[in-house]
């Protein structure tokens, strides 16, 4: 792409990502309690702990992997109810950026684009697990990586 195409598609607002592949690298689920559980249910609301972490290695010219690794846990006072951890994987193709935009765009842009299809293969997994599907919240990508590149500082 010559300079003035590139100019020309950062002024338009068109990025230039691809993602070439999306997959799940990683999925565990955990139900330690079971058939038990399921027999004397806990009483109320479970508290769940929720922690979402994205990482990123350059593959190839303007290839990254990227790994949004997301894991939950529900316990019911001390007794664990479930556990799981999903790592969920893409393949990221960028154009011809400037090298100060493309981290930006591969720890932002890209988990945002795979969140919905990890929050639900969680809300699956769970569901099959025994439990009410658990539905995550949307994560704030730009605040990870702000928050991240603070700390690295």
């Amino acid at each position: 792409m010559s300079e003035d195409q590139q100019a020309g598609a950062m002024e338009e607002g068109i990025v230039p990502l691809n993602i070439t592949h999306q997959y799940v690298k990683d999925l565990s689920f955990e139900n330690p309690g079971a058939p038990a559980l399921f027999l004397q249910p806990p009483d109320g609301a479970p508290d769940i702990a929720i922690e979402v972490n994205v990482t990123a290695d350059q593959i190839g010219e303007n290839l990254f992997e990227v790994n949004l690794h997301v894991e939950a846990q529900a316990k019911a006072g001390e007794t664990v109810l479930f556990i799981t951890e999903l790592d969920y994987g893409a393949i990221a193709e960028v154009g011809d950026i400037p090298e100060e935009h493309k981290q930006p765009l591969i720890l932002i842009e890209v988990p945002r684009m795979l969140f919905p299809f990890a929050r639900a293969i969680i809300s699956n997994v769970t569901r099959d697990g025994g439990f009410p599907p658990l539905m995550i919240s949307n994560v704030d990508f730009v605040d990870m990586y702000r928050r991240s590149t603070e700390t690295a500082e």
